[in-house]
């Protein structure tokens, strides 16, 4: 018996040393969601800050009026100021490309589904003409995905938006079994906007071709919102159909001067 004690030991040490390694990488884990719970809980702190930086904003006056449905993406949750949303980097877009001032209304809500953006978006949308909409919802209904309910969303808000309106398709997602519910979510939303005759941005693609690597940099310490770097992401798969949109709907001259084209521009409300 006592010859076979080596062979023991030499089958318990790696087993040991296995189960070290596994009880490192639980206890690595649990530290690195514990981590990712305070800085959502920290991000969590800017909500009614970004909030009420929007409301205060649309107060503002401007010749062109831009309108923006989504979540806490279009609000600007990560960024290091709301202005530093993809929204608010749309908007100068604006600014450049028309030489107008722009009024933006940002009825986004952090936390927004489809669902939700039916009902709290919506019935404001109906209350203004804008020069300038986009959209981009849908992230928030991954977590608890129902297809039939998203279509009837998103056909319900692509009903009512004007022809120049530019919706997002889905983001990249980065996991497999995420990417492919939004890989149906994205075929329903091209679907309904080919229906209305609305312009996809292809967000998916842009984010997608960032590559994994970029979560490291793009996302703020929740490794769920973009941070600046992400957001200016986000508006660079916007600006290609916006600016296209504006020259053709707000021409300038040789100065950089706008030229009127039309007699109803401003869209207030």
């Amino acid at each position: 018996m006592a010859e076979d004690r080596p062979g023991v030991a030499a089958t318990l040490i790696p087993l040991a040393v296995v189960a070290g390694v596994v009880l490192g990488v639980r206890a690595a884990w649990r530290r690195f969601r514990a981590r990712l719970t305070a800085n959502s809980a920290i991000l969590n702190e800017t909500l009614p800050v970004h909030s009420k930086w929007w409301r205060d904003h649309a107060e503002q006056p401007g010749e062109l009026l831009y309108v923006a449905m989504g979540d806490s993406a279009a609000q600007g949750i990560g960024a290091s100021r709301p202005d530093h949303s993809y929204v608010g980097l749309l908007a100068r877009d604006i600014r450049t490309a028309t030489g107008r001032s722009v009024r933006v209304v940002n009825l986004s809500v952090s936390g927004a589904t489809v669902e939700l953006a039916v009902r709290d978006q919506l019935p404001k949308f109906a209350k203004f003409r804008p020069d300038v909409v986009t959209v981009a919802i849908g992230a928030n209904d991954i977590a608890k995905w129902d297809p039939e309910m998203f279509e009837r969303g998103i056909r319900e808000i692509f009903a009512v938006l004007p022809p120049h309106a530019l919706v997002a398709n889905l983001p990249f997602f980065y996991f497999p079994h995420n990417e492919r519910k939004v890989a149906v979510a994205n075929r329903i939303l091209r679907s309904v906007a080919e229906e209305f005759g609305l312009t996809v941005v292809p967000l998916h693609t842009v984010t997608r071709l960032r590559g994994v690597r970029r979560m490291l940099t793009h996302f703020a310490a929740d490794f769920f919102h973009p941070n600046d770097h992400g957001y200016k992401v986000w508006a660079e798969a916007f600006r290609p159909s916006l600016v296209a949109d504006l020259d053709a709907r707000f021409p300038v001259d040789a100065a950089g001067h706008a030229v009127v084209v039309r007699s109803d521009v401003g869209g207030d409300a």
